[in-house]
């Protein structure tokens, strides 16, 4: 990648050489039949990273567009990828293969100003170019993309080699590129040279940290193998913006110059790298993109230090969808845990913070208002019944604690359906949000849509179960022990105790009316009560603390099924939903990201129509051909 060589997309190609880019279709299958059609038209990939830019673009599309992020103060709502590293570290050499967008290269400070590269799909098959700074928009092409961008540049930074905080903003509508943003930065340096200012550090590590802190960005740390990680500027700027790590994803460039100690290195992670690590060569000296991935797919095959790294994390395609599955991270974060919809904002079901809390809002009503919880429900009657039963040679007016327990398991028995409903119910509005999401941004790449599709099932289905069973974990628990620190339980029971005298001397008076009100409980009847005095306290008794005690197992169904809720949504986006994706596009059993290339059900039949047209259009060519030949050989 970094090197003195310079590759303008759609210049020149490897035999010198010009050549006509034309935009294709997202689908390079459907490609493959137009230009079966188009047989007269030079129809041509423009040179990207490597040959598997046809399977990581549609990727990019894809995921990119879950995102919609807010970049500072740009007014840019595109999702942003912040390349940092230490000067000639190979920043834009990454930022170059993942856009496939020519950028000055060279020794030196090349990135002087914030690069804003915003890619915009675009429906024409002509592309537009325009470099936006200073009040100004200038156009330009892709054979002239590097070498605007160098005098842009100058007009705002100046000629020598200072830098300036005014961002250049190249904007790329083009058909078939993802909707997405990335930003260069001056690669950081300690030591000014001759024509820049004394404290040129400052002003590099104050811009980079204008970029990096905001919580949407990921940061996109390139270093270079020959250095000592802990070490490196880039990494302590991100370190203090994001010490866990989460947003921070490491390129390793130059891997081929300094193999020795690679693979340790980028194991034990002594920087604390969230997103993990990427390792990949650089494109050297007048290499294409396709004789750079050749050599480097070579290089991690055979040699014999470098051999020994992970396939999962070498390569710019590696690097590509793990910027991809951050960037979906994040945008799941935004909808799901911190209630910002910017991206639906008239679509109320999408507020997914929002209609979580109604929803446990609801499940609370439903535990509070079922008949389980109402307290005047054959008031005393069941305590009655259940001490007959529980009586023994004891002594009078001791209160078993069994009979307690038989009333209490009832009691969860019967209102154990509502909180696995709950489980049930919640765990579908968020696949149906998930699943959403996923097929409103992937709606033009078939594939990724059935893959994403499938990923969000099993992941929802294996969410559900798990919560489903804690649940159940939790009703077990509340039949068998009857246990709460909370002190509302004894204040609750003591109030409620304090009308037990009123309450009985109404009861045995059989000239007062056949009713009584108690506070917390409401009007209950008490003439069938009568025929019971020799167990009536104790009833009450055991009626006043299951009142009490059952508030606090309604609450603790309600307070544990929110923070476990919290929880496995949190898992969901940090940790569940990679592993699942990965598993998907990238497991031996998902198909691998060969599938992305499958045709759609509408393509193959379009594809097969194509096939039969130009099938009749030979044939009918043929007999045209034999009946002119037959007309000339007559005429002779």
């Amino acid at each position: 990648m970094a090197g003195g060589g310079k590759q303008t997309v759609g210049s020149k190609s490897s035999t010198g050489s010009k050549s006509k880019s034309t935009a294709l279709s997202p689908n390079p299958l459907e490609n493959s039949s137009l230009a079966l059609v188009e047989q007269n038209q030079h129809v041509i990939n423009a040179p990207i990273v490597s040959s598997y830019n046809d399977k990581i673009r549609p990727l990019l599309d894809a995921v990119d567009k879950l995102r919609n992020l807010m970049v500072m103060d740009e007014g840019i709502q595109l999702p942003t990828i912040v390349v940092v590293g230490d000067q000639s570290s190979g920043k834009s050499s990454v930022l170059e293969s993942l856009a496939g967008i020519s950028l000055p290269r060279g020794q030196g400070i090349c990135t002087r100003v914030p690069l804003i590269m915003r890619l915009q799909h675009h429906p024409s098959l002509e592309p537009e170019l325009s470099l936006e700074y200073n009040g100004r928009v200038d156009r330009t092409d892709e054979d002239n993309i590097s070498e605007d961008i160098v005098k842009a540049t100058n007009l705002i930074a100046g000629g020598g080699k200072g830098i300036s905080n005014t961002p250049l903003t190249l904007l790329v509508k083009k058909n078939g590129v993802p909707d997405l943003t990335m930003v260069d930065l001056p690669g950081i340096t300690r030591v000014p040279v001759h024509g820049q200012p004394e404290n040129i550090y400052d002003q590099i590590r104050d811009m980079i940290m204008e970029y990096i802190k905001p919580e949407e960005s990921i940061i996109l740390n390139v270093l270079s193998a020959s250095v000592d990680f802990t070490t490196c500027e880039s990494i302590r700027m991100s370190q203090s913006v994001d010490k866990t790590g989460e947003r921070t994803l490491a390129v390793v460039t130059k891997v081929d110059k300094a193999p020795e100690g690679l693979l340790e290195k980028v194991t034990a992670d002594d920087v604390n790298i969230g997103l993990g690590y990427v390792c990949v060569r650089n494109r050297i000296g007048d290499e294409t993109y396709e004789e750079a991935s050749t050599i480097a797919h070579e290089l991690f095959q055979t040699h014999h230090l470098l051999s020994k790294i992970d396939k999962s994390i070498v390569g710019i395609p590696v690097l590509a969808q793990k910027l991809i599955i951050g960037c979906a991270k994040e945008s799941l974060r935004k909808v799901l845990l911190r209630g910002e919809f910017e991206e639906f904002s008239d679509d109320k079901r999408m507020h997914c913070t929002a209609r979580l809390v109604e929803m446990l809002n609801q499940y609370s009503d439903d535990l509070y208002k079922c008949k389980e919880s109402d307290p005047k429900i054959n008031f005393l009657m069941e305590e009655i019944k259940i001490l007959e039963e529980a009586k023994g040679i004891a002594l009078p007016n001791f209160l078993p604690r069994n009979a307690f327990l038989v009333i209490l398991q009832s009691k969860v028995r019967g209102i154990s359906s509502i909180p696995i409903g709950f489980v049930d119910q919640v765990w579908s509005y968020i696949e149906d949000v998930v699943i959403s999401v996923f097929m409103r941004h992937s709606e033009n790449y078939y594939q990724l849509q059935l893959s994403a599709r499938r990923a969000g099932h099993n992941l929802m289905a294996k969410m559900k179960e798990r919560s489903v069973k804690w649940m159940m974990e939790i009703v077990e628990m509340e039949k068998l022990t009857d246990y709460t620190c909370d002190p509302e339980y004894v204040t609750e029971w003591n109030k409620l105790m304090a009308q037990q005298e009123v309450f009985m001397n109404g009861v045995n008076d059989g000239n007062r009316p056949p009713t009584v009100v108690m506070e917390g409980i409401g009007e209950i009847e008490i003439g069938v009560l009568r025929q019971y005095p020799h167990v009536l306290a104790q009833a009450f008794d055991l009626k006043m603390r299951m009142t009490a005690y059952w508030k606090v197992v309604l609450r603790r169904f309600v307070d544990c099924m929110a923070l476990h809720l919290q929880l496995s949504v949190a898992n969901l986006v940090n940790q569940e939903m990679e592993a699942e994706i990965v598993n998907e596009l990238m497991g031996p059993y998902g198909g691998g990201i060969e599938r992305m290339l499958e045709e759609s059900p509408a393509v193959a039949v379009k594809r097969e129509k194509l096939n039969k047209s130009i099938k009749k259009l030979r044939e009918s060519k043929d007999v045209v051909a034999k009946i002119m030949d037959g007309i000339i050989n007559y005429g002779d």
